[in-house]
């Protein structure tokens, strides 16, 4: 019997976290789940210049200086969660990343109690 939660999702392919250090090495870390690869930048991205994480198909999905990896693991979690329900469509006039019909960014949400009220 297992002692630790089983992964959401995996993949056939790994996941790759790939860590760039200042002296130009690199090292490439696979995972087979998205959680095991934010884990690892969470817990190991402060020591290297940069971090990637590498989709299974080889798309950089992730890139620590374009943003923090709280960040992109919230919007990871809405997109999942987004996949798992109906949720009706919505395309963020401001161009916002993180604005969602279910998560309207602040401008979006101003829009709509100015259009009820």
């Amino acid at each position: 019997m297992p002692t630790e939660h089983e992964p959401t999702e995996t993949t056939r392919r790994p996941v790759t976290v790939i860590l760039l250090h200042e002296s130009g090495d690199h090292d490439r870390i696979e995972h087979s789940s998205y959680r095991a690869a934010i884990e690892t930048v969470t817990e190991r991205g402060s020591e290297a210049a940069a971090a990637k994480i590498e989709a299974a198909d080889g798309e950089v999905v992730f890139r620590s200086d374009e943003m923090d990896i709280e960040r992109w693991e919230n919007e990871w979690k809405r997109a999942k969660r987004r996949l798992a329900v109906d949720v009706e469509e919505h395309e963020c006039p401001y161009d916002a990343v993180g604005c969602f019909a279910d998560d309207l960014c602040v401008q979006c949400q101003m829009d709509r109690v100015a259009e009820s009220g």
